[in-house]
């Protein structure tokens, strides 16, 4: 959520950075109602003021020797119930004005981070560097993995679709036992970098989604359990993030870095048509997210940081990659700031999304009223929050099928998942 006071002091600025990301929002409502309820605050604060003095008067003529039916006193009561009555119909005006206030903000996305890059859509997002050239496949007729996963039989979208519906897929044999090599070496090998593993709950309620920027705006995206205020987790960000939701943390406990493992679950409401087949877009799909809650002032370096953390499971299982900075009319609602990694898939000879990890800085804390105190200070700062997939499993699968597949049909193991699965091949 967007600060009203940088609203209210910096109209222009603000407006100027929800320019760059496009999509046409616009401001002036919520500043139209700000400056409403800033002038219903000043009537009523005056005439409270008259109020408080109409008692005292009363109470002092009361003292010096009038009745209660003098006429003045008379009046002076009747003056005071009257601004009475005018105060109780200025208070829910104010909390009609402040809830209408609240929810414009919460249309509002994040405003761009400075270094972000400006441009008007994903074509102008920049490339910062590109990992593992030397590692790519060569040779002719490379599968895509959804073929290479249904000629192995450890892949079955036939079977998934049965007992679900289209974009649900059943892993078999090996390809279970891929998809769990993956979640443990992710987990561990973040575990090692420093991050606190958790394992929140997969149902989720209204408030948390609404603190990370989930909703309003995305409900469409979400599976909503239609007789209960819950929803299933689309990504771990939700819950962990919500661990702190209404809380003042103690400077001494950040910076919090906190991994996870979740089924995520999405509508992929907009996409029909796109990646039917395979491991790219599902409802359902398996992921280990990376979370932080840090001070302001070093939210950009631990940025950094969170980006190499997710590069270190590319780089570990040598799957080539490219690092993009995204531009500012490419930026997810709440980021700031946002890198994403793409995998080298050869059978489409393109890469494509396999991380997003973005500086969300104080936008969720403030939706999440997540704050710290520095000790010895009496006020209180928003922290800054982070997160981003280290990795999505089900896309990293399909990465190492098809970077590892072999000429006579079989799939090398990572030298890295050979401990987990026991074996060299699948």
């Amino acid at each position: 959520m967007l600060d009203l006071k940088l609203i209210r002091e910096h109209p222009s600025l603000v407006q100027e950075k929800l320019n760059q990301r496009g999509g046409g929002y616009d401001i002036a409502p919520i500043a139209e109602l700000d400056r409403q309820q800033k002038e219903l605050e000043r009537t009523r604060s005056q005439l409270q003021t008259r109020s408080n003095e109409i008692g005292k008067l009363v109470g002092q003529k009361m003292k010096s020797g009038s009745k209660p039916d003098d006429p003045e006193i008379l009046a002076l009561k009747t003056e005071g119930n009257d601004l009475k009555a005018k105060l109780s119909e200025l208070e829910p005006q104010e909390k009609a004005i402040k809830a209408q206030i609240e929810t414009l903000l919460l249309t509002l996305p994040n405003l761009p981070s400075d270094t972000t890059p400006f441009g008007k859509d994903e074509t102008q997002n920049v490339e910062v560097r590109r990992w593992g050239e030397e590692y790519k496949p060569t040779g002719v007729n490379l599968l895509p993995h959804w073929e290479i996963g249904e000629k192995m039989g450890i892949l079955n979208p036939e079977k998934g679709t049965k007992v679900a519906q289209s974009r649900f897929v059943l892993l078999v044999g090996a390809g279970a036992a891929l998809e769990r090599a993956l979640i443990q070496f992710m987990l561990d090998t973040q575990i090692a970098a420093g991050y606190l593993e958790v394992l929140p709950p997969f149902l989720i309620n209204s408030t948390s989604l609404t603190a990370t920027g989930q909703l309003p705006k995305f409900a469409e995206e979400s599976f909503k359990c239609a007789e209960d205020d819950l929803w299933l987790a689309p990504t771990a960000e939700v819950p962990v993030t919500n661990l702190y939701r209404d809380e003042i943390l103690s400077a001494d406990e950040l910076p919090i870095h906190h991994c996870a493992y979740t089924p995520c679950f999405r509508r992929e409401a907009g996409s029909y048509g796109k990646d039917t087949r395979g491991l790219i877009r599902l409802h359902q799909f398996n992921k280990v997210e990376l979370v932080k809650l840090v001070r302001p002032e070093t939210s950009e370096q631990e940025h950094e940081a969170l980006v190499q953390n997710a590069e270190a499971i590319l780089q570990a299982l040598k799957l080539p990659y490219r690092v993009l900075e995204l531009c500012t009319g490419d930026l997810g609602f709440g980021a700031a700031k946002c890198y994403d990694l793409e995998v080298w898939l050869p059978s489409a000879d393109r890469y494509r999304e396999i991380s997003s990890c973005s500086n969300f800085k104080d936008f969720q804390a403030r939706r999440g009223n997540i704050r710290f105190k520095e000790p010895g200070q009496k006020g209180t700062q928003f922290v800054h929050t982070l997160n981003g997939s280290g990795l999505a499993v089900g896309r990293t699968m399909a990465a190492v099928l098809e970077n590892y597949q072999q000429p006579d049909g079989s799939v090398r193991v990572p030298d890295v998942l050979q401990p987990y699965l026991k074996r060299e091949t699948l």
